[in-house]
């Protein structure tokens, strides 16, 4: 598995996390900690770009998550950009796609 590569960039409308490598056990607390150092305000939203995922386990489907709720505490929006076809099929089968907002192209 290669390593994960969490790079932030800022918009208009919020920021955009580049998410890059493989979100797995080993790597899922790098987003958690790069989720959590984000202060967001109720009118932002945040992408997550997952255009460059080589993998994603449960794990960091979970840290996802943990990054969806933090989102929400603040009164923010959250997307999923560009998730890999691998990653989306097993997100629709547990119901996930209907918990996040996922978009097709880049942030």
């Amino acid at each position: 598995m290669s390593t994960l590569n969490v790079t932030r960039r800022d918009t208009a409308v919020g920021p955009v996390l580049d998410v890059t490598g493989s979100l797995d056990y080993d790597h899922a607390t790098t987003l958690r900690h790069e989720v959590r150092l984000l202060a967001l305000d109720s009118d932002q939203c945040l992408s997550i770009d997952l255009s460059g995922l080589d993998f994603c386990d449960s794990s960091g489907i979970s840290a996802l998550l943990a990054a969806r709720q933090h989102v929400l505490a603040a009164g923010a929006d959250m997307v999923l950009v560009s998730v890999p076809a691998n990653t989306l099929r097993i997100m629709t089968m547990v119901g996930l796609h209907q918990v996040f907002t996922i978009r097709p192209g880049t942030a």
